[in-house]
């Protein structure tokens, strides 16, 4: 497997970053003053049902820093606490291509501290376009960075996106996968496993598509449920319920298997706030987790691609013609 040795049972993405850039890179978190366009009426209102008012980040500096003070800061911590030299510029909170272009640039331009070697940029399938592209496109030639664009897509359930108020389709995902690609940008695409609308199909077809786009990297999460949130209040009433800690890890593992091997898997469970928290991760470390899926996978003997043999006209290859 590509990026892996033998023990691998995944693509991991801290050993593609080593193999990439010869050492141990780390993201500088940014936060900037901006929102969402599924909060101010542009395509919707309230934001998806279990979204807080952090967005998709709650360990950021205030973003009433700069964004070259918040790299730099961010910097000095982990280059004294991992003894790292190498770093990715990572704009994590709510959508950060859905403000004035002119503003964007200069963010982007302000997180190109020293020994900065790629920018990681999250937003939504909706609002890519191609002026922020063609954009990224100049600063990932003259400064000779790895420009990756992080999207929300949560599942490719065009049912459960309505369900969760995402308020884009599997179709915007689609296209903004296809942009990316046209201007060599990386795509690391955004997923919940254990939504309660979704299904081992829904996982396995997760995989299926993100496979046969070509994306470049994938970042699998569980559900957390916050409260005073929509899925908060639907949690605590009893119209939802959350699948078992053992059927995430057999999603997880089932969705890994389907999933192309050369796809870079940036995590496979996230950590996620305490506070104000409903559900996390059914009370267990993020880590352990992880550890568990991987150890089953060992067990198993199975890893990431093994039942990839869906795509270039596989029906036709054991056909019998008459």
């Amino acid at each position: 497997m590509s990026n892996q040795n033998s023990i691998d049972v995944y693509n991991v993405y801290s050993k593609y970053l080593k193999e990439r850039f010869g050492e141990k890179v780390y993201k500088l978190p940014i936060s900037l003053p901006l929102t969402c366009p599924n909060r101010d009426g542009c395509v919707g209102t309230g934001g998806c049902i279990y979204c807080g008012e952090e967005g998709g980040s709650f360990e950021n500096l205030s973003n009433t820093l700069s964004v070259k003070e918040q790299a730099e800061k961010n910097k000095d911590y982990i280059q004294i606490r991992y003894k790292a030299n190498k770093f990715i510029s990572y704009f994590q909170n709510f959508t950060n291509t859905y403000l004035p272009i002119d503003d964007f640039k200069r963010y982007v331009e302000e997180s190109i501290v020293d020994r900065v070697v790629g920018i990681s940029i999250s937003t939504r399938p909706d609002c890519i376009n191609d002026e922020y592209l063609e954009y990224l496109d100049y600063i990932k030639k003259r400064y000779d960075l790895e420009i990756t664009i992080e999207l929300g897509l949560q599942t490719v359930n065009y049912h459960t996106l309505k369900k969760i108020n995402r308020g884009h389709t599997l179709a915007e995902f689609l296209d903004a996968v296809i942009r990316n690609k046209r201007y060599g940008i990386r795509t690391c695409a955004h997923l919940i496993l254990n939504l309660p609308w979704d299904d081992m199909d829904d996982t396995i077809e997760n995989a299926k598509i993100l496979s046969a786009l070509g994306v470049e990297e994938v970042k699998l999460h569980g559900l957390y449920i916050l409260d005073k949130t929509e899925l908060g209040n639907m949690y605590k009433s009893g119209e939802i319920s959350i699948i078992s800690k053992e059927e995430y890890k057999e999603r997880v593992i089932k969705f890994l298997e389907y999933l192309d091997e050369e796809i870079v898997v940036q995590r496979i469970i996230g950590r996620a706030p305490e506070e104000n928290s409903l559900f996390v991760n059914w009370n267990e470390s993020w880590w352990k987790i992880r550890d568990e899926i991987v150890s089953d996978m060992e067990k198993r003997q199975t890893r990431q691609g093994i039942k990839c043999d869906y795509l270039n006209g596989k029906a036709l290859k054991n056909k019998k013609y008459i």
